[in-house]
This record gives C-alpha cells, structure tokens and sequence, in this order.
C-alpha cells in the first residue's frame, strides 16, 4: 500500500480568491487613499505631512503588492498568476468605489481627467495595469522567499521599503522637485520589479 504526498503549501488559483481576495485589495485601497487625503487636508506642517504620506504609500503597497501573493500561497506560476488576477480585480473594485463615493463628494481635484481632455477614461487602462504588475511582482517574490525557506511578510517587505526610501532620498538629495510620496511610491514599483527581475534570474 502506498501513499502520495501532500505539499505543505500549493498555489490557490479558484474563483473565490480571487474575488474575495481582489474585493479585500481594492478596500484597502481604498482606505489608503481616504487616510492620504484626511492627511493632507488635517496635517498642517508641510514635513510631518509628506512623512505622513509617504508611510501612507508604502503602507498601501506592500498591501497590493505582497498580500496577492500570501492569499494565493504562491509558489509556482499558477499561484503567481491567480495573484495578477487579484490585483486586477482589487484595481477594478476600487474604480467603483472611486466613482460612487470619492467622485461625487469631491475629495480630491480630478486634474488627470484634465490631462485627459475631460475624460477619465485615459488613465483608468493604466491604473489597471499598475495594480496587476504590482501583484504580478510582488507575488514573484513571495514565491522566490517561500522556496528559500523565509516567507515572512515583513522580511519580504523590508527590501523593497528600503530600496524605496533610498531612491526617494536620492532623488531629493539630487534636486529633483519630486513630491515625497510621489518619490516613495516610484522608488518602491522600481525596487519590487528589480527584486522580482533577481528572483527569476535565480531559476535559471
């Protein structure tokens, strides 16, 4: 009589986590960006304000990039992929809420519908797109910890934070008149898409 063996862990890919998982993604952030804006608006001085900000965005993405990951166990493709799919659907979640209830109380002046010519359908396509490559990489990343033996979130965070919040200081430090979240949040895609570029280079 012989028994097969059960991985520990396997890539979840049905239908239920990533709608579950993509709902949970786009509430998120969906409360980061009402915690950025009652920021600006509240916090008066302009250096605890940006600090402020900025931990807001590396909050939210470790969020939408890492948590895909975790949710779908990922560890091979599959998991990575289903991972995207979470992302995706959590940026299609927030638009809704985006439009039924950040829109119609005016929260934040709408200057990329400008850019635009009045239409927001421009920028949406690229929202959608950010948020299922940040999945995307983040989820590679997970899975390449996992295979090491550290899936810890906040071990597999950290990197990628402090690449971010090297990038920012350079780009002050280089004169570039950059926001401060809006540095953080470039350092940070830029560092998790170079870690996920390391992470597949090791595969080989």
């Amino acid at each position: 009589m012989s028994a097969t063996a059960t991985p520990a862990t396997a890539d979840r890919s049905d239908f239920r986590t990533v709608m579950v998982g993509g709902t949970q993604i786009g509430v998120l952030t969906a409360a980061a960006v009402v915690a950025f804006l009652a920021v600006s608006q509240h916090v008066p001085a302009l250096v605890p304000q940006s600090l402020l900000e900025a931990l807001i965005v590396l909050t939210a993405g470790i969020a939408v990039s890492l948590l895909p990951g975790r949710l779908t166990e990922a560890r091979h493709v599959e998991g990575i992929a289903c991972a995207a799919a979470i992302g995706l659907w959590g940026t299609v979640v927030f638009t809704a809420i985006d439009i039924v209830l950040l829109r119609p109380f005016k929260a934040y002046p709408w200057t990329w519908d400008a850019v635009g010519g009045g239409s927001t359908w421009w920028y949406l396509p690229i929202w959608w797109m950010l948020g299922t490559a940040l999945a995307w990489t983040g989820a590679i990343v997970t899975a390449d910890r996992a295979a090491r033996g550290d899936p810890a979130l906040v071990r597999a965070a950290t990197p990628t934070v402090g690449g971010a919040v090297l990038l920012a200081a350079v780009a002050r430090l280089a004169g570039l008149h950059v926001a401060l979240p809006v540095a953080t949040g470039v350092g940070f895609t830029i560092t998790l898409a170079v870690r996920a570029v390391l992470a597949l280079a090791r595969k080989r």
